[in-house]
């Protein structure tokens, strides 16, 4: 049932890198058009730009894919059917045109191919006020159960971040800061809270990985910065304007993503949007350069 395009599929028999990537972000319910556009056209170059091959995930005429020919990438950027790893089925058996693929979806596919590698923007997680409505991503039991390295800025700064960094804790989820000792909140380098271990490059993550999952392990986080240039000093107070207005629409579950970051968007001026293309790009570079470790190593065990 599931679809490998071709050059993934050359490239994964021959042992050659590969890293897959959500179609979310580059969807109408992502980035807005032509940002959309352009950080598809980035995240892929970044990809190929340092020795790995691009696997788009997403679901394409009932089918799901694992890298996406470049005919169909049109329908990804108008698409507007979201798909967690709980929706895969039912997007499948019901045969939908286009679905697009988020974190958890995404990173089941990407085992279910055989692909080790993942990069995205930034992680869900704990909700702020979850004590109370249970809100918490399915990315993270994603994260846990399947032996991937994820690649992201951290988490998106509109969470709980303390207790979504007690809740990969909980579930057994390493998270390797990526040349840092702080956990980036998405437009920020810094949450101000520590990561457990930090690394220094990418063949430090691969020994991790192979380690891990030589020891029946799951999936590990790699918190990479936004870089330097890119970051945005003045989204501390954006997000705070974003969540009161979010609270004061009821706007609850998956709708507050897109809610808070086109709020933010609005708040600076735009200036958001490049910034999110660039964390994006910089986390495709860095999942590339692990994935070609990893396929340097030989399997563990």
């Amino acid at each position: 049932m599931l679809t490998l395009h071709p050059e993934v599929s050359a490239a994964l028999a021959a042992g050659h890198a590969v890293v897959a990537l959500e179609s979310t972000v580059f969807s109408t319910l992502g980035l807005p058009a032509p940002a959309n556009a352009e950080a598809l056209e980035r995240c892929l170059a970044a990809v190929r730009r340092n020795g790995a091959v691009p696997a788009l995930t997403a679901v394409i005429d009932g089918r799901p894919c694992v890298g996406v020919d470049p005919a169909d990438h049109e329908r990804i950027l108008t698409g507007t059917a979201k798909v967690a790893e709980r929706d895969l089925g039912v997007a499948v058996g019901l045969g939908w045109p286009v679905g697009c693929t988020t974190v958890s979806a995404s990173v089941a596919l990407a085992h279910a191919a055989g692909v080790s590698v993942f990069a995205t923007g930034g992680i869900g997680g704990v909700h702020r006020g979850a004590e109370h409505t249970g809100d918490v991503s399915a990315d993270l039991d994603a994260l846990a159960r399947h032996p991937v390295v994820t690649v992201s800025a951290g988490a998106k700064a509109f969470l709980d971040l303390a207790r979504t960094l007690e809740d990969l804790e909980t579930r057994s989820v390493p998270v390797l800061g990526f040349g840092t000792d702080e956990f980036p909140a998405f437009y920020a380098r810094s949450s101000g809270l520590r990561v457990p271990h930090r690394v220094e490059d990418a063949a430090a993550v691969a020994a991790i990985a192979r380690s891990r999952w030589a020891l029946g392990g799951g999936g590990l986080l790699v918190a990479n910065p936004i870089p330097h240039a890119d970051e945005l000093p003045e989204e501390a107070a954006a997000l705070a304007g974003a969540l009161a207005d979010a609270e004061a629409a009821g706007v609850r579950g998956a709708a507050v993503t897109p809610f808070v970051l086109g709020r933010i968007a609005e708040a600076t001026e735009g200036r958001s949007v490049p910034a999110n293309l660039a964390l994006a790009e910089h986390n495709a570079a860095v999942a590339a350069t692990i994935a070609v470790e990893l396929a340097r190593l030989q399997p563990a065990g």
